[in-house]
């Protein structure tokens, strides 16, 4: 089933209500402190904009557990917005759970082409993160169009998401959905190869699925961060005081024959940075083997790996990066992560990043502009590889019948 995108229907005159992930970090004194996220959405509102609509922009931000906190209100982001396009954001001054208020509604209905209103806080109203049919008739009440371009909250049925749709005719996608279902469509469909998935981070259990669904896709997979251990301590290796999920050896050895079965390659760390304490100026040092002594932890992966490593990702024309190879944010333990972060900027392959900590690695080491796409989405984006579909696009899909 086709989605269509709102470069492919009419907006002038229409009130368009366009759903983005602005759920961005605040400073101390109510800033926003990273505006990477407005920045992404704003090609899909100038769009709407330069095309005559009458703009309605929501998100969500923080957890403030369906009640209105001021300390969760959307104020700053709208500030930021304004400034970025230079015109004004009309904001509701009330902070309240009536996201739709009668205020909210006179305002929408009072848009004139160009304009643009932004609603409070989503989830000041419970009837958000419930999908209540009420709420997202509400919401629904306020446009003739309504756009996602949320990739990142779009595995979650929430109102403005999923239910919205139900009740509005025409429902599209935006720019930045579209960039993401095509690059991570494209890693699914027909990857160009040699095709190697770099997957890190600290636990087997939040990875498995998308392990097993690649699996079928890859040509290699290269394995890293604390959850290598547990794929070492199966293949016999001595891992010392490492953090291992016991209860997932079984799980590793059945990747490991899955791996063999379909001759994909399965790639793990062959020496490590190891320490006694996993913190900041902690006693460390470096393997000379796989092996990890009893009382030490591995926090990295060693030199012989990184470069282990680096050979893959020259020889591989696409390249899939989720999860940290190391204990990152600590700055000893940090290198191999940035080194793999470099080896993906040098490289001619199609590379796309998914996941929080290796999109702030890939920021951290000044390499975001070198990487072809960086998904916004981290669960969103694993859930998507695991071959699920996300109810915030199949939501769209059915529109499209």
């Amino acid at each position: 089933m086709a989605i269509k995108y709102i470069d492919e229907i009419k907006l002038e005159g229409k009130r368009v209500f366009i759903r983005a992930d602005l759920n961005v970090p605040l400073t101390e004194s109510g800033d926003v402190a990273d505006d990477t996220r407005i920045q992404e959405v704003l090609p899909t509102i100038r769009y709407a904009l330069r095309n005559g609509a009458k703009v309605i922009i929501a998100s969500h931000l923080g957890r403030p557990k369906g009640k209105a906190d001021p300390k969760y209100s959307i104020k700053p982001v709208a500030k930021r917005l304004q400034e970025l396009l230079d015109r004004e954001v009309i904001v509701p001054e009330e902070i309240s759970s009536e996201i739709v208020s009668d205020g909210v509604r006179l305002l929408a209905s009072q848009l004139k082409e160009g304009q643009i209103l932004m609603l409070e806080n989503l989830r000041f109203n419970a009837g958000e993160e419930k999908n209540d049919p009420e709420f997202s008739k509400q919401l629904a009440s306020l446009c003739e169009i309504y756009v996602n371009d949320a990739f990142a909250v779009s595995h979650r049925a929430h109102a403005s998401v999923e239910g919205i749709t139900k009740f509005v005719d025409t429902c599209v996608a935006g720019f930045l959905m579209r960039k993401e279902i095509k690059y991570l469509g494209k890693l699914l469909e027909n990857p160009d190869r040699p095709f190697v998935a770099i997957l890190g981070g600290a636990k087997v259990s939040d990875k498995i699925a998308v392990i097993e669904n690649l699996l079928d896709r890859v040509n290699a997979l290269i394995i890293g961060g604390a959850m290598a251990y547990t794929f070492l301590k199966q293949k016999g290796v001595k891992v010392g005081d490492s953090l291992v999920e016991d209860d997932k050896l079984l799980t590793a050895q059945k990747v490991f024959d899955g791996a063999k079965a379909r001759k994909v390659k399965l790639v793990l760390p062959v020496d490590h940075v190891i320490a006694k304490k996993v913190e900041a100026g902690a006693e460390s040092k470096t393997t000379t083997s796989e092996n990890i002594p009893t009382g030490w932890k591995g926090v990295d992966v060693g030199p012989k790996t990184v470069e282990l490593f680096k050979n893959e990702i020259a020889s591989s024309a696409t390249i899939f990066w989720n999860g940290p190879l190391g204990v990152f944010e600590v700055k000893e333990f940090s290198n191999g992560t940035f080194e793999i972060a470099k080896a993906l900027a040098a490289s001619d392959a199609t590379t796309v990043v998914g996941g929080g900590d290796s999109v702030a690695a890939i920021n951290e080491a000044g390499v975001a502009d070198k990487i072809n796409h960086i998904s916004t989405g981290g669960g969103a984006s694993l859930e998507f590889l695991e071959g699920q579909k996300l109810p915030g696009i199949l939501a769209l899909e059915s529109e499209g019948e």
